[in-house]
């Protein structure tokens, strides 16, 4: 397998460090086209569907990309926005605010924003920051549980990329944060800030992405690592164990995923007398499809219709600020070691080799 051509190497200069936000991804538009292509390359990884390719490939094509696109345009549709997809933007927003975050911190730092699918691209990103000068790269993946499902597939993704380079840049990856104080902290205050103005409801749902049941029974440690930021959460919260519940959403296909199912047991709840609830996706660091359509949309319809009389959903960290100090700290834990903040020598000697590399490029363009 041949190698990519490398970019031109220039002798003495400073390596650069960069920091890639990775998400899930998103359809281009809300458009039956575009959602086509986005569910056919999220759909056709073997770590998103385990069965056997050749069966999976048949379903994928013949049922679910004909009949399941054009619906899932409309759902995508309804939660878009003027700058696009709301994953999207919130992801760029994040990169740019953890950029500035760090830097106010001193830190000499690139940060951008990757899908696993969709743009931009893994690949795509990853060649840009070659391009740059960029020796070491810290691998962020938006998803504070692990899962093979997920994170891994981003591993999976890099590792790829690397695989077809001569000069790999030294790598680093951040597996999970589910239990990282920053992380609890920022999501304990979103959820007080929301009942400083609305009270308080009957029960909290945290509500995660669900799985497959299968993934838990062969090690995938995801389900625990939920129930650990629900813990962690409820304890900050000053919640008792009756006060909150966890459930898993987003259900695809027949077999049985992680349990209990978000949609049924509000619903139940509902028929049980419980008048208010909220509900909270810890596991998703940006809305999207899954929480603006999902859960504040067709949830809330279920509740509201099985006799519920108020619905509230607590939106995602966002572009919060304690969310982004704590990407921030996050960050700066996985960097320890790296030459981040520059002594003035160091400074010095990236300047003084910018300004060589300038006079390098007027003297060439002179010649020709």
């Amino acid at each position: 397998m041949p190698f990519r051509t490398e970019p031109p190497y220039t002798h003495g200069s400073v390596p650069k460090t960069a920091v890639v936000l990775i998400n899930l991804g998103t359809p281009n538009a809300p458009t039956s086209s575009a959602v086509r292509a986005y569910l056919r390359e999220f759909l056709s990884d073997p770590r998103v569907v385990e069965i056997p390719r050749a069966i999976w490939w048949l379903i994928l094509n013949l049922i679910i990309l004909p009949f399941r696109s054009g619906k899932s345009a409309k759902k995508y549709e309804s939660i878009w926005t003027d700058d696009g997809s709301p994953l999207k933007v919130y992801t760029q927003k994040q990169a740019k605010l953890l950029r500035g975050y760090l830097g106010a911190r001193g830190h000499e730092v690139r940060v951008e924003y990757a899908m696993r699918y969709g743009s931009p691209s893994i690949p795509e990103v990853l060649r840009q920051l070659k391009a740059e000068g960029c020796d070491r790269i810290l691998v962020l993946p938006a998803y504070p549980q692990y899962s093979a499902t997920t994170t891994a597939s981003i591993f999976d993704a890099v590792f790829k990329h690397y695989a077809q380079e001569r000069n790999v840049p030294e790598l680093r990856f951040i597996k999970h944060y589910h239990d990282h104080d920053a992380y609890i902290s920022a999501l304990q205050k979103s959820v007080l800030a929301h009942w400083d103005m609305s009270g308080r409801p009957d029960k909290l749902i945290m509500s995660f992405h669900g799985v497959p049941k299968r993934t838990l029974l062969l090690g995938d440690p995801y389900h625990c690592e939920c129930h650990k930021t629900a813990r962690f959460l409820a304890r900050e919260l000053g919640l008792t164990e009756d006060q909150y519940l966890v459930t898993f959403q987003s259900r695809f296909g027949k077999a049985e995923w992680l349990q209990p199912y978000t949609a049924p047991t509000v619903k139940k709840l509902a028929q049980e007398g419980v008048k208010r609830i909220d509900v909270i996706c810890p596991g998703f660091t940006s809305d999207c499809l899954e929480t603006l359509e999902e859960i504040a949309m067709e949830v809330r319809h279920d509740f509201m219709q099985a006799g519920g009389q108020d619905f509230n959903y607590i939106a995602c960290l966002n572009e919060d600020d304690a969310w982004i100090k704590a990407l921030a700290q996050i960050a700066e834990l996985h960097m320890i070691g790296w030459p981040t903040i520059l002594s003035p020598s160091m400074r010095e000697e990236r300047d003084a080799q910018a300004q060589l590399s300038q006079e390098e490029a007027k003297r060439l363009g002179a010649s020709s």
